[in-house]
């Protein structure tokens, strides 16, 4: 446990290089919340885009976050940095659960403030809701970090790299509750034959997170909590965390 502490110490001291960059990006985030409330309230049938769209970029900031663990690692790779990681007192197993988990608390860190704006600006849930709400995202960034992993791990340059973070980006992110309600989509897919699209808009974390926030935050009428969108997390975080430590510790094995 405490070679697993070292790893997560040493990926919050890399996390920190960018604290100016990172703090514009919470800046910029927080603009894009307003900015959205704005615009889309009046582009939309959702009466209160603002508030839909806060639990959502939520997530977002979450999932980009998580996700940088992926970027570093695809560079230590390459420049083949890790040899010093290899050298370190501890196993390649612990290694690899070690940047799992900082990449997943790192993401938690940086969602925080935009959470706290969740509860600001329209209330705050209860001790057990908001412990049921910390647990899915804490899981959730678990399993963005290990989605990004794996995909580090399995590309041989920083373009290939590149390209499928972009695809997962825009697959998970506009294909999700995170922008607009699901029955949106269904209505959008659902005509033109695309029915395995709004499956998979059902089944994304994503969607749990974000309506799993609404469903405390929100009219619970409409936004209505289901055990599914924390098995739905959990399952996708225990899948993908387990692919990137096996992946992760095969790399190592190669040196």
């Amino acid at each position: 446990m405490k070679a697993i502490l070292h790893v997560i110490e040493y990926d919050f001291k890399n996390f920190f290089r960018y604290r100016w960059f990172i703090a514009g990006l919470i800046a910029m985030n927080l603009a894009d919340l307003f900015i959205s409330a704005i615009v889309f309230t009046q582009m939309t049938s959702i009466v209160n885009y603002f508030q839909f769209f806060a639990p959502g970029l939520a997530v977002l900031g979450l999932f980009a976050s998580a996700f940088m663990i992926g970027r570093e690692i695809n560079m230590e790779v390459r420049r083949e940095i890790h040899h010093y990681l290899l050298s370190l007192p501890m196993t390649r197993t612990e290694l690899a659960i070690g940047r799992v988990l900082a990449g997943g608390l790192r993401g938690m860190l940086y969602m925080t403030p935009l959470l706290i704006t969740n509860f600001l600006v329209i209330h705050f849930p209860t001790l057990p809701q908001l412990l049921l709400i910390l647990l899915t995202l804490l899981l959730l960034a678990i399993g963005i970090s290990g989605v990004s992993i794996s995909i580090a791990v399995s590309t041989t340059s920083f373009e290939k790299f590149v390209t499928a973070r972009g695809v997962v980006y825009y697959l998970l992110f506009f294909c999700s509750s995170v922008f607009y309600p699901l029955l949106v989509i269904q209505n959008a897919l659902e005509p033109k034959g695309l029915g395995l699209l709004v499956v998979f808009a059902q089944v994304n974390p994503l969607t749990s997170g974000a309506d799993m926030i609404r469903s405390f935050l929100l009219d619970p009428q409409v936004y209505v909590f289901s055990p599914f969108m924390l098995l739905n997390v959990a399952i996708f975080s225990g899948m993908f965390a387990s692919l990137a430590i096996f992946a992760y510790m095969k790399i190592l094995q190669r040196h």
